[in-house]
């Protein structure tokens, strides 16, 4: 029996991915905190040699980065409100989730969400008791535990839908104090339910004067409804293993670094605590004995190092096939248009997020008895004709996030033949640096 707060079967299978993307997303902490999940411990290590590495592994945040280069791209121009949105579901827009936020701040940090996790939530809410207006409620991908869907007339429809939420309450006299609750939604009703000490408890319920369930899912790849995939998911392993690999190579540059005395036919009890350095001298009575220093090989750290730097390239490769434009099945009318035929996995992620925003809108409109809800837009210009091409576009992207240097830069686009194999990159830098402020950045005054 499924428990109120348990997450159902399909949840539990999303789940497994949020298990490697959320410490990624997390950064070196959050890494660290996974442990041995995802930085195994080394056959023969010991437990003190493992929280050493540990300690000091670091994390190339390549997922997390290239996850927001990514969801800001149909951010970078403003959201186009449409002429088919209702004057009175437009004037809450401004202000959608009644804090403050608009629905272009709401909606990038729900598609950000469906990027990195590939799955979330808006519930379209309006209070009965008090509610001036319908307001915008963003579950994240984890707080939405399961659901009961009909489909006998052809088309899922959700009968129950759990929610999990956390509220703040008064504690004694000044203190204050997270509780956990559920929220049931079904066609018409609502109740909460509240965690006590042995029990979940009914603590309110309603009605609502809607026929169905207003909540609306969205996705990074849409499996079926109310499942979703993350479409960099091949990205977040890549940068698991590349966590790995940084931290046997900080291991083997350590150990490359240190040096081993190594005595041969010395005669017992003449290295009874020997010390090293310019000031001292080693006398031995047997004439074959030896003094010698053994330090790791330089070689394989240069190895390690050429590994991450191909793992590095692979996930730029990886993250860069969202901006490839994808040739499909054309119909007819779409062999006149290359630019509704060919589309990237990214271009086509947007488009069916703005369905989920639409959607959004149309649960308002019928909160309101406003009719059409109408449609938004968002800046879909950004796909790329080949892989080189997205890649170069992505290294600029990550060069302006402050994950790539200026030299790595030019060194990737000279690899990718955007630039010349003549040009040295360091001399470029400082030519760049002599010239001073682009033109397009200089203001009216010449400053």
């Amino acid at each position: 029996m499924t428990a109120i707060n348990q997450q159902n079967d399909t949840v539990k299978r999303m789940a497994e991915a949020w298990a490697v993307i959320d410490p990624l997303m997390g950064g070196t902490q959050a890494m660290r905190k996974a442990g041995k999940k995802l930085l195994p411990q080394q056959p023969r290590e010991d437990d003190e040699d493992y929280e050493y590495r540990l300690g000091t592994a670091t994390l190339f945040p390549a997922y997390q980065r290239t996850c927001t280069v990514m969801s800001g791209k149909p951010f970078s121009k403003q959201m186009t409100i449409n002429e088919d949105v209702p004057p009175k579901v437009k004037a809450l827009l401004p202000d959608i989730d009644g804090q403050g936020r608009s629905i272009h701040a709401f909606a990038s940090q729900l598609f950000a969400e469906a990027l990195s996790h590939g799955f979330g939530g808006v519930l379209v809410d309006f209070p009965a008791e008090g509610g001036q207006r319908p307001y915008w409620t963003h579950y994240a991908h984890d707080s939405i535990l399961g659901w009961r869907l009909d489909t006998s007339e052809g088309v899922a429809r959700l009968t129950q839908l759990r929610l999990h939420e956390t509220a703040e309450v008064e504690d004694g006299d000044y203190g204050v104090k997270l509780v956990q609750r559920v929220r049931v939604l079904t066609p018409g009703g609502w109740a909460l339910y509240e965690q006590g000490t042995d029990s979940w408890a009914l603590v309110d319920e309603g009605v609502t004067s809607l026929s169905y369930i207003p909540f609306v899912p969205y996705y990074g790849r849409r499996v079926a409804f109310m499942e979703g995939a993350p479409p960099l998911v091949d990205l977040a392993h890549q940068n698991v293993k590349h966590w790995q690999q940084q931290s046997d190579q900080d291991d083997s540059v350590r150990f490359a670094r240190k040096r081993l005395l190594v005595f041969t036919g010395v005669n017992e009890g003449e290295l009874a605590s020997p010390s090293a350095g310019a000031a001292y001298a080693l006398r031995f009575e047997n004439a074959d004995a030896k003094a010698e220093v053994i330090q790791g090989s330089a070689e394989s750290v240069t190895v390690g190092r050429s590994e991450l730097e191909a793992l590095e390239d692979q996930m730029i490769q990886t993250g860069a096939e969202l901006l490839v434009k994808q040739p499909g099945q054309r119909t007819a009318t779409e062999a006149s248009n290359d630019a509704e035929a060919n589309k990237s996995t990214l271009q086509s992620t947007v488009e069916d997020f703005e369905d989920a925003m639409d959607r959004c809108l149309q649960i308002t409109a019928d909160w309101l008895k406003a009719g059409d809800g109408g449609t938004v837009s968002l800046f879909k210009d950004f796909g790329a004709a080949t892989l080189t091409d997205a890649s170069a576009q992505l290294v600029l992207s990550l060069q302006g996030a402050g994950m790539l240097t200026k030299e790595t830069t030019i060194v990737e686009m000279q690899r990718r033949g955007v630039v010349g194999p003549d040009v040295d990159p360091e001399v470029e830098i400082e030519k760049v640096q002599a010239e001073g402020p682009s033109l397009g950045s200089m203001n009216g005054d010449g400053e």
